[in-house]
């Protein structure tokens, strides 16, 4: 875990209980899987105050690594119970939104508002916590389509929610081979609440990547047991199944990395049989990542503990962030959130 950046305090008051510990900003991680987001962040100098996971085996990462068990069942929430944050970050699930019979209110108070556009979906909690709790900014991530989810009336949804809550929203899908040797588009979701900058900030997704973009062969261990290859068996089934495709026109199929170059996107279904990302070998079949090389393509450090079997592992890791991504858009808030500190809007 990255040791927390000893800086000023950008925002003292809400750095949580000890007055002695130096932290720019605090912030709760919700939905947080193993931590990506929480080190991303703990990377630019916050103070992680809150963390919410209902998995069992993320809980069981989580605490091997941040000496914490988040809380489990975020639907069972209280909202007010919340430790006061900065920041909000949460990468959440996408569900189905059902506009059936709801019409569109701007009073938060009125049973339809958000509360009822949104309940039954997990962004329900994450927006019930923002209206209780009121942090000065959040991140949200998730999948590319989010847009498109439900023929757009999803996306459409979280961005009428979002201004009902008096925040200012702006979007990019980023991918994160900026950062690592992988292929991985998500939409990232930054917010700003009006009531204290108004709503005139100034914000954009320009990142500074690294000058040597990182390649496959950068992530790989040197050593490699014999029980990630591929049986005789399974290479036989892929390539046949690759084959009968193509046959059809279709691009279903394995993914042979290139060394020199990124792999396809790492996917929590990587468990069952790793084809979307298999490593050459010369003379033998392919192999899959080790749990530590899928760690390594997510961009976390080698000192982050696996205490779970292979299949969690596969299963965190294809689930998680690409850490160094996050870091940088975290970096873009904090720095866009410091320009501000001193630009507040009268409360109404």
């Amino acid at each position: 875990m990255p040791k927390i950046v000893q800086q000023p305090r950008l925002f003292p008051s809400f750095v949580g209980d000890n007055p002695t510990e130096q932290a720019r900003f605090s912030f709760i991680d919700l939905f947080a899987g193993i931590g990506g987001m929480r080190l991303a962040f703990e990377a630019c100098g916050g103070r992680c105050v809150f963390s919410c996971e209902w998995d069992r085996y993320c809980q069981k990462t989580y605490l091997e690594n941040f000496g914490e068990t988040p809380f489990g069942d975020i639907t069972q929430l209280d909202g007010l119970d919340v430790p006061d944050h900065d920041m909000l970050v949460a990468g959440f699930p996408c569900q189905p939104f059902s506009l059936a019979g709801v019409s569109k209110k701007n009073s938060l108070g009125r049973p339809t508002g958000f509360l009822d556009k949104t309940q039954g979906t997990l962004f329900f909690d994450v927006a019930r916590i923002v209206a209780a709790k009121r942090p000065r900014a959040f991140l949200l991530e998730n999948v590319k389509n989010l847009k498109g989810h439900d023929k757009g009336k999803t996306w459409k949804v979280i961005m009428e929610t979002l201004d009902e809550l008096d925040y200012q929203v702006f979007s990019s899908v980023l991918d994160g081979r900026m950062f690592c040797p992988q292929h991985r588009e998500r939409i990232f979701i930054v917010g700003f609440d009006r009531r204290r900058y108004g709503g005139n900030m100034d914000f954009d997704f320009s990142l500074t990547a690294p000058k040597d973009t990182p390649k496959v062969m950068d992530i790989l261990e040197p050593c490699v047991a014999e029980k990630y290859t591929l049986t005789d068996n399974l290479w036989r089934y892929l390539q046949a199944y690759a084959e009968k495709h193509r046959a059809k026109g279709n691009g279903f199929g394995y993914g042979i990395a290139d060394l020199d170059g990124a792999t396809r996107t790492l996917s929590a279904r990587y468990h069952k049989d790793g084809s979307e990302i298999l490593i050459p070998r010369l003379g033998k079949n392919p192999r899959r990542l080790t749990p530590r090389e899928c760690a390594r393509l997510q961009g976390y450090p080698d000192t982050f503990k696996i205490p779970v079997s292979d299949t969690q592992a596969y299963r965190q890791f294809g689930n998680s962030v690409v850490v160094p991504l996050v870091g940088a858009v975290a970096k873009r808030i904090v720095e866009t959130l410091e320009a501000n500190k001193y630009n507040r809007k009268p409360k109404r």
